[in-house]
């Protein structure tokens, strides 16, 4: 190539490059306007110190920040800023659940005492992992008795526990039903979860800033909670916290995972082929199934039936539950959702794997559930994807 061509074909990259830059330039403008548009309001109305939103369209990410994560230092929110998930953690224990079974150590039609010998005896000799995986168990309630701190007084709620419905034929949500479940899995597993989670799961999903226990290293990025008084608050210990609502993220590790779950392909991986079975509608639940972890909504949808999917009657109540017919693969045409909260904290997830878009709503302080639901529908509709 002579000099003069090398000139020509360097300029014409460079120009290249430039209206490239340019054109993503633009992109992540149109895309903040429409984040900002929903989310300065929604900050306004429910009194929310600081917010951080995550979007992945066709493999882009985007993650605005907003407010502050500590009202008393100023502190704004960034992309290293570290949320409390509350319950959308329960997709990582339906993913750390699912693995094992790939791995051949655990089943999910198994009795939920063969992993747990203590419970032999009980009414868990007829409860399925499965049943604990989606709620099904036969109506375990939705906190553990306050005076439950220890092993052994959990093995003893257990022992003592009496099902008012027949396993597998209602659903009633319950941080004691999958916080089993996870516990089950990781004695599969012959390792403690926090240790499964920490060590393993977070890092082969690429999370770097994931943490059941934030370290002291981290600790100046952990956002402060506030209660609906605007006092400061962190989740506190409790049984099975670490199970069903433990997980700490920011919002690009929350976009990761995802990303993970959207690009799980035709599970080349172990890992991938347990996120495609979390995938999975196990059971109908009124207008959603329920999956491991994550919950199910066929696509195209309306606001309407996702504000119905994640009502408080579906949180509080028992529901009729149908099993869904076994699938080696996720049904095509679906919306997966699913909300979280702690004290001080709220969060909201959805993705549509098929058009490749998803995203993430941490805040720090618990508002409504319906008020994210509208907020991530409004950017979903007004990126062409509902």
């Amino acid at each position: 190539m002579n000099r003069k061509v090398f000139v020509l074909f360097a300029a014409a990259c460079l120009s290249f490059s430039a209206r490239t830059v340019a054109a993503e330039t633009d992109e992540r403008t149109r895309v903040g306007s429409i984040v900002d548009a929903v989310v300065q309001p929604m900050m306004v109305e429910g009194d929310i110190p600081g917010v951080a939103v995550g979007i992945t369209v066709g493999g882009k990410e985007y993650v605005f920040c907003y407010g502050v994560a500590d009202k008393e230092s100023g502190r704004r929110v960034t992309n290293e800023t570290i949320f409390e998930i509350g319950s959308l953690s329960k997709t990582f224990t339906g993913t750390l659940g699912a693995y094992a079974q790939v791995q051949g150590m655990l089943s999910l039609t198994d009795p939920a005492s063969k992993y747990l010998p203590a419970l032999s005896g009980t009414e868990f000799d007829r409860v399925s992992v499965l049943d604990l995986a989606t709620f099904t168990a036969g109506g375990l309630p939705l906190q553990f008795p306050d005076e439950v701190t220890t092993d052994d007084q959990m093995i003893e709620f257990y022992r003592a526990w009496k099902p008012d419905q027949r396993p597998g034929t209602s659903r009633r949500y319950s941080n004691p039903s999958i916080g089993l479940y996870g516990y089950l899995a990781a004695k599969s597993m012959a390792l403690p979860f926090d240790e499964l989670m920490q060590k393993h799961l977070l890092p082969g999903l690429g999370l770097k800033h994931s943490f059941i226990t934030v370290p002291s290293s981290e600790i100046e990025n952990y956002a402060f909670g506030y209660t609906k008084e605007n006092k400061r608050i962190r989740v506190a210990p409790g049984m099975f916290d670490a199970e069903a609502y433990g997980v700490k993220s920011t919002a690009p590790d929350m976009l990761r995972f995802v990303e993970a779950n959207i690009d799980a392909g035709d599970g080349e991986s172990a890992l991938h082929r347990a996120i495609l079975q979390t995938h999975i509608g196990r059971y109908q639940v009124g207008p959603m199934g329920q999956g491991l972890g994550w919950e199910i909504i066929k696509y195209p949808t309306n606001l309407d039936t996702l504000l119905a999917a994640n009502s408080s009657e579906m949180a509080f109540t028992p529901q009729k539950a149908t099993p869904i017919a076994p699938s080696a693969l996720p049904l095509d045409n679906i919306l997966i959702n699913k909300t979280g909260s702690t004290n001080g904290f709220a969060a909201y997830a959805a993705l549509v794997p098929q058009e490749k878009v998803g995203l993430v709503i941490l805040a720090n302080k618990n508002f409504p559930i319906p008020a994210r639901v509208r907020a991530a529908y409004a950017i979903l509709s007004a990126l062409d994807i509902q």
